[in-house]
């Protein structure tokens, strides 16, 4: 893993031409196993977001690529659901004629089900693939229709995709206490302690970036993801188990874990029912955990108790050791962030760059910093119409060439020891027109509302997420995806717990990572869209009744002051710009020099009025 070659692939792997007859190798299975529908979640049996090759089932079979997925077979329809981020591309990478795009928050999948009328049909799905909370709503939904939900033996999709990628097999590796903050048999005796609070004997733990928080570990089984792979059982007496593929194992991690039981994955059925047999009370995550796990427990004569996954909530709340890494890394990257800035400024005017060529000389920046383990997620370039894709990933067939007068949208993060980044910025080419100004400047109002707030203890991400729209909604206009997200230390760049949305409902602590990103995108026009992370702060004495926790803001490279208008600034507004700009000079200069430097400066000279 160490010696990784941080890259991204241009190649559009996506294939729709083959979505038809995919589907109908699919239905053909499905009526000889005896059923009438399946359930397509895009997820693995660790409910990643991020995906290992051979979980990719829905990208297979209808070409989408997106994140944010959820499949419906039925013999005369194929519903294919995803979120606002997604509304565009959707519809670009699915052949039309056989699959049906829907948008899962205005029409949840299990909402849409039991609308139906399916009277005596079996509805197939894999026990793996679905949460204990997610199957019940699907439970409840195919009793409204009148079906019966069967769980198949194996993956339907499986065994019609004949390349299926196999299982990743990369080696883990020991995380350094030094950037952990904190040694693995601590966290272990404190998810212990947790587990005994709740009465109970154990706790089933099986997100992936769960088990390499807690073990101290970092793998290579997801792309630009740092972990690995497996599941975990820590008893209430404290002992652990983890169940890995043992060909990942190395002497060090061995050696590290010489007080963990470490056995075969393949063992962790087999582990599940020996719990119900000892007629454990078992601890387990509705949101995470699988049903496929939860009745093994239960079938063996165990009895579950739910729970919010131990795991999350330390995680989501850093140590001072990551707090100050990830300040450390967020410097390192503002720099080349910063360089990079510099140098689209005099090549983009030249008109010879295109999408491709940007995002390759970003991370030629990130890689000169001789620390960078990988991109945190594939460069999100955007120009022109491309912008407005929320979640573009640019490929050699669409890669689009950066014109003149237009809006040109970067989101891209990266991956170091010490900590995980995500930045967005939206940068002009040419001359910006008043319409991209004043949009560009709602949006940057929104950001400044949402990182000067403050709020107190008990409040959540959907009690702030307006502050970032508010510009916005008082012009007519709005975004289709959440404001901030949790960020991980070294891990995920998406992780929970806490999120600042519509649906945010976990009050924020001191300690969380997330980031703060407003946008506005006009469909084949632009997109813009402006982030920065920001730590949750402790409470201070404002001289009222009780202290308030805010935000700081942690990302260094300077927005692009062409784009603003100060008329519609705020002098509030206006001195927070120029105090976050006056923070970036102070932390980055001494890493930058000649052209570089000058650009910085002059990006970060202090806006005034007039």
């Amino acid at each position: 893993m160490n010696d990784i070659q941080p890259m991204q692939s241009y190649e559009d792997t996506s294939e729709p031409e083959k979505g038809p007859e995919r589907l109908t190798a699919l239905r053909n299975v499905m009526t000889d196993a005896g059923l009438d529908g399946l359930l397509v979640p895009r997820t693995d049996e660790h409910q990643s977001e991020y995906l290992p090759g051979y979980a990719e089932r829905v990208a297979w079979l209808t070409g989408f690529t997106g994140s944010n997925a959820f499949l419906l077979v039925l013999p005369d329809e194929a519903r294919l659901f995803s979120d606002g981020r997604y509304t565009l591309q959707v519809r670009a990478q699915t052949d039309r004629s056989a699959y049906t795009p829907d948008d899962m928050v205005d029409n949840p999948p299990a909402r849409y089900l039991g609308g139906l009328d399916l009277a005596g049909k079996r509805i197939g799905y894999d026990p793996w693939l679905h949460t204990i909370r997610g199957f019940r709503s699907f439970k409840a939904a195919a009793d409204k229709a009148g079906a019966t939900l069967v769980a198949t033996e194996s993956n339907l999709v499986d065994t019609i995709w004949s390349d299926r990628p196999g299982r990743p097999m990369e080696p883990i590796v020991v995380h350094p206490l030094e950037v952990a903050g904190e040694p693995h048999t601590e966290k272990i005796t404190k998810i212990a302690e947790t587990t005994r609070k709740k009465r109970a004997d154990a706790v089933v733990l099986t997100q992936a970036d769960g088990a390499a928080w807690l073990f101290n570990l970092r793998g290579n089984d997801v792309p630009q993801k740092p972990m690995f792979l497996a599941y975990s059982i820590v008893s209430s007496d404290g002992s652990a188990q983890l169940f890995i593929d043992p060909g990942k194992m190395t002497p060090d991690a061995e050696a590290h874990l010489a007080d963990v039981t470490v056995t075969d994955i393949a063992a962790f059925p087999a582990a599940l029912t020996a719990l119900g047999e000892a007629g454990a009370a078992v601890m387990v995550d509705p949101a995470n955990v699988s049903v496929k796990i939860a009745d093994t427990i239960r079938d063996a004569g165990g009895t579950l108790i739910e729970a919010t996954d131990p795991i999350e909530a330390p995680r989501s709340r850093k140590n001072m050791v990551e707090q100050a890494g990830s300040r450390a890394a967020h410097i390192r990257d503002g720099a080349a962030v910063t360089r990079f800035l510099a140098w689209f400024n005099e090549e983009a005017p030249k008109g010879q760059l295109d999408e491709i060529a940007a995002a390759e000389k970003l991370l030629a920046f990130r890689r000169e910093t001789n620390q960078l383990k990988d991109i945190a997620f594939p460069t999100i370039s955007g120009a022109g119409a491309n912008g407005a894709i929320v979640h573009y990933r640019v490929t050699h067939a669409t890669n689009a060439p950066i014109e003149q007068n237009t809006l040109y949208l970067v989101d891209s993060g990266a991956q170091y020891l010490d900590g995980t980044t995500d930045i967005t910025r939206t940068l002009l080419v040419g001359e910006p027109s008043e319409e991209h100004k004043r949009a560009y400047t709602l949006v940057l109002k929104g950001h400044i509302a949402l990182a000067t707030a403050r709020f107190p203890k008990g409040t959540t991400g959907a009690h702030l997420d307006a502050l970032a729209r508010q510009f916005l909604w008082a012009n007519g206009l709005d975004y289709a995806h959440g404001t901030g997200h949790g960020v991980g230390s070294y891990l995920g760049v998406h992780e929970g717990l806490a999120r600042i949305a519509k649906q945010g409902t976990v009050p924020l602590e001191p300690g969380m990572l997330l980031s703060n990103e407003p946008g506005y995108y006009k469909e084949g026009a632009y997109g813009i869209r402006l982030e920065n992370l920001v730590f949750v702060t402790e409470p201070e004495d404002l001289g009222g009744d009780q202290p308030m926790m805010g935000f700081e803001t942690i990302t260094r490279a300077p927005f692009e002051r062409r784009l603003i208008a100060v008329d519609l600034m705020s002098d509030a507004e206006l001195d927070w710009l120029n105090g976050f700009h006056a923070k970036v000079i102070a932390d980055i200069d001494s890493l930058l020099s000649g052209d570089d430097l000058a650009f910085l400066e002059a990006a970060c000279t202090p806006i005034e009025r007039g």
